[in-house]
């Protein structure tokens, strides 16, 4: 990606969060992004090309992040939670409104659900592949249910994001001690259920 892609990107991000999907056009993007619209046109398409370029940006970035992850450096709930404030607490708080934006989207737009459904499946990848290895390591429970727990954390991470966009008051230092308090509790509380062999 050249810098003026990322560039076009980062105004789309900017004018999407304050006109929306819909009511935002290629012209505010281009005068966003200090060029002409046919100079925009060069780049990408239309809006739903800037949208893909954006959702590809994030995957690759978490992508990214995610395969970073590794018990063996460190204590694998600390990097969570690095990996989280990063994410979650020190991007703009456009980048909640977008995140918003998309999923509001992706339940009627089914090319959208699919980009969305491919983000998920880069963090569950990585999330899964450092919890195996940090339950291997001993330092999370051997019989922590991963499931459940994956679940709960994407769950804990899309409800701060939603509160964040929808609140401009949000106070984000505080629901992230709470976000990352409760993802530690989750990692001791989780635990596969017993099954009795004797029972019918």
């Amino acid at each position: 990606m050249t810098e003026r892609h990322t560039r076009i990107l980062d105004a789309a991000e900017r004018v999407f969060a304050r006109a929306g999907f819909h009511a935002a056009t290629m012209n505010d993007v281009a005068a966003e992004a200090g060029m002409s619209p046919g100079n925009l046109y060069r780049y990408f398409a239309s809006k739903d090309a800037i949208i893909a370029g954006m959702a590809e940006r994030d995957r690759a970035t978490i992508a990214a992040d995610f395969s970073a992850l590794d018990p063996r450096a460190g204590n694998l709930l600390d990097q969570l939670e690095a990996l989280g404030r990063r994410h979650l607490v020190e991007e703009p708080r456009e980048k909640a409104i977008i995140a918003l934006q998309i999923w509001a989207e992706a339940a009627r737009n089914p090319e959208m659900a699919a980009m969305c459904a491919d983000i998920d499946g880069t963090v569950i990848v990585g999330l899964a592949a450092a919890i195996s290895a940090a339950k291997e390591g001993g330092e999370l429970p051997a019989d922590l249910d991963e499931i459940r727990f994956l679940q709960a954390m994407t769950m804990l991470a899309d409800g701060y994001l939603c509160r964040r966009a929808m609140d401009p008051n949000f106070d984000t230092k505080t629901a992230a001690e709470t976000m990352f308090t409760a993802m530690r509790g989750l990692a001791q509380a989780m635990r596969l259920q017993s099954q009795d062999t004797n029972q019918p």
